[in-house]
């Protein structure tokens, strides 16, 4: 059933439900206002009956002509009264009462007997109901007359039924025109949904540029709508990085694929010498070996994004870490002719992962020697500010051009500079320590000018014990 039916159905129940409750409860509290209202009167026109009868002092009846004659209040149209002897039996009636039997009720006789006024309500065949009140006048402890008023309840049952009729009439229309116009709110509430869904079908067919152009208000279909384009914007990035990963993992494991085959077909184009095979062969391993790094990197880069690489969270002393790696530098700078040192060095403990910290600076360390000039330096420095730590690594290589400092970071991205100064290198040790950083609640910064060398600045929060 379509989200709009079942919403147009809900909100029907829900309102026919209120209008019934709402429809009972007026009509009871309009039936009991004037069935109050009857009894008011009823209570008014007896005692003044019973006054006019004190008035006389209580003297023995005369007829209801000279009763009426002297008290006109008693001759009202829509009411008729009747006096009762303490027996029971009637000694004057209104006229208007003559034609019919309205006698006093026992439990009315009994009630009046004991000096309380009683309400009633009476129907006899063939007449109208109606509704009586029967007060006694007591005087000196004995009962002497009971006066009944009364009144016809036909003109308020009348009321109530063409009330009832009017509710009956008035509800299923009220609910028909509330149901249209929830059907036509529905409608209009939706018409984003709709929006969305033919977008998500765009998208779903491959048309990654599709937005939703909506309002900007903030409530919940602009927020969905925000969401969903945030969301396809990250799609349309993350498929982007994937299509130039996978074109940049494909020229990286094809160039030493293609040097490998090349080799291979020109030594076995004629007999060679055990050498030539040698050398080939130690080429090969060495293609082999750099398409291991690039493949076990790119495991390493899928099993960290997918967060099944664990961090371990323990104190590591930075000083300590920064001491071994200078060991392990001395000896890769001394290859290249390339002196390491080490700047100021200030005791600071880290929460975090000590192996993957050790990669971290080792990886660093690794590129500030490789892309430096023969005879070049490096520097490896560590400061403590405030409640952070800052290790940086200093080169006088070739540089980064500014606009590339960030794409540094990204995988497989090797500038132009770096791929003539050296062959060696997949692109992903960055990337593999941009990932190392953050996951130790820290960033990277790097300051770079092609030709004046490279810094690259760590910055870690310091271990609570310590800040």
């Amino acid at each position: 059933m379509p989200l709009r039916v079942r919403l147009t159905l809900w909100y029907g129940t829900a309102l026919a439900l209120v209008l019934v409750i709402f429809s009972t409860i007026l009509y009871a509290i309009t039936a009991r206002s004037l069935r109050d209202a009857v009894d008011q009167s009823l209570e008014e026109t007896a005692t003044a009956a019973v006054r006019s009868l004190e008035e006389r002092g209580f003297l023995p009846l005369i007829d209801e002509e000279e009763l009426l004659s002297q008290f006109p209040e008693l001759a009202r149209i829509d009411k008729f009264f009747q006096i009762f002897s303490p027996s029971g039996t009637i000694t004057i009636r209104s006229p208007n009462i003559k034609q019919h039997e309205v006698p006093l009720s026992r439990i009315a006789l009994e009630t009046t007997f004991n000096g309380r006024t009683i309400f009633e309500s009476a129907k006899y065949p063939n007449e109208p109901p109606l509704r009586l009140i029967s007060v006694p006048i007591i005087y000196r402890g004995n009962l002497l007359y009971i006066v009944q008023v009364g009144t016809s309840m036909e003109s308020t049952e009348d009321t109530l039924r063409r009330f009832l009729l009017v509710l009956l009439v008035t509800m299923p229309i009220a609910l028909t025109v509330s149901l249209a116009g929830g059907w036509f709110l529905a409608g209009r509430a939706l018409r984003p949904v709709d929006a969305i869904t033919l977008a998500a079908q765009r998208i779903a067919a491959g048309d990654l540029s599709q937005r939703l152009t909506m309002s900007t208000a903030q409530d919940e279909i602009g927020r969905l709508a925000a969401t969903f384009n945030d969301m396809i914007g990250r799609l349309d990035v993350s498929f982007r990085q994937i299509r130039q990963f996978s074109s940049d993992a494909s020229h990286e494991l094809r160039t030493p694929l293609t040097v490998m085959k090349g080799e291979t077909e020109l030594v076995l184009r004629r007999p060679r010498t055990v050498e030539d095979y040698r050398s080939v062969l130690d080429s090969n391993l060495e293609e082999i070996d750099r398409m291991t790094n690039i493949v076990d990197e790119l495991l390493f880069l899928s099993r960290a994004d997918m967060g099944e690489v664990k961090m371990e969270s323990v104190p590591v002393r930075l000083e300590v870490l920064v001491e071994d790696i200078h060991r392990q530098a001395t000896v890769l700078g001394q290859d290249r002719n390339v002196e390491v040192l080490l700047g100021t060095i200030s005791p600071a403990t880290v929460l975090g992962d000590e192996l993957r910290l050790r990669e971290l600076l080792l990886n660093l360390v690794e590129n500030a020697v490789k892309y430096s000039h023969t005879g070049g330096k490096v520097e490896i420095a560590l400061l403590v500010e405030g409640s952070q730590v800052r290790l940086s690594v200093s080169d006088q290589g070739i540089g980064i051009a500014e606009a590339d400092h960030r794409r540094i970071f990204d995988r497989f991205f090797r500038t132009d500079d770096a791929r003539a100064h050296t062959k060696k290198g997949t692109g992903l040790g960055l990337a593999i320590c941009l990932w190392i950083v953050e996951s130790h609640k820290g960033r990277i910064d790097v300051k770079s000018e092609p030709g004046h060398g490279s810094t690259f600045t760590i910055v870690l929060p310091l271990s609570p014990r310590t800040a």
